[in-house]
């Protein structure tokens, strides 16, 4: 039994550029432009519950299962759930930090907001090397593939079809062929359908928004 993985890998591509892309973003506002701030502030609420709900997902679906099943592993995945903790931590700082700067985009704000948004991406990063690292190998042997399709099933399940779009979007936007292949093919033939006609122009007017 060996599960492929690499989907997860793409997840977190994703993660971390976009990670680094909001600090980038807010960082470059001038102060006063509240217009701006709320295209930012709207980017980063998509962010944060494309997050939310792929950690949910591992926190109620792969966790359990492995600790029940790898002795020797259970360190690290014990170690995974302390780092999503120190995560949720920076995410409920950033919740009271988007709004503040959204509302005035003052300098003060702005600052306070990198600062948060530096500190999240940091603890970030440093969760998903070592979840590359430590835990997916132990998943690819340790669960099954009806397990592992759960994760995706729990992300579809618990997001706005809209939002779903723009999520499917940036995972997919530094994929290769090969790796939009491996995404799109775990979609449900509607689904696909719809990322193709509605899905991707969406995409692109929001990230061209985002990214003026």
């Amino acid at each position: 039994m060996s599960v492929n993985t690499q989907d997860m890998v793409i997840v977190h591509r994703a993660l971390r550029r976009e990670s680094r892309l909001l600090t980038e973003f807010v960082a470059a506002v001038t102060p006063g432009d509240t217009g701006r701030a709320k295209v930012i502030a709207g980017h980063f609420r998509i962010y944060r519950l494309g997050l939310h709900n792929h950690h949910e997902g591992e926190d109620e679906l792969l966790w359990p299962p492995l600790l029940s099943r790898v002795d020797l592993g259970a360190d690290t995945v014990l170690r995974m759930q302390a780092q999503h903790e120190r995560i949720a931590a920076t995410l409920k700082r950033l919740a009271a930090a988007v709004p503040a700067w959204q509302a005035t985009a003052s300098a003060d704000a702005r600052d306070t907001l990198v600062a948060a948004l530096t500190e999240h991406r940091t603890v970030l990063v440093e969760h998903l090397d070592d979840e590359e690292a430590t835990l997916l190998p132990l998943a690819a042997e340790h669960i099954t593939e009806q397990e592992w399709a759960s994760l995706g099933d729990h992300l579809v399940n618990n997001t706005p079809k809209p939002t779903l779009l723009i999520l499917l979007g940036a995972v997919l936007e530094d994929a290769d062929p090969a790796e939009r292949a491996l995404v799109l093919g775990d979609l449900p033939a509607p689904v696909r359908a719809i990322w193709h006609v509605i899905g991707r122009p969406r995409y692109t007017r929001h990230i061209r928004r985002v990214r003026a």
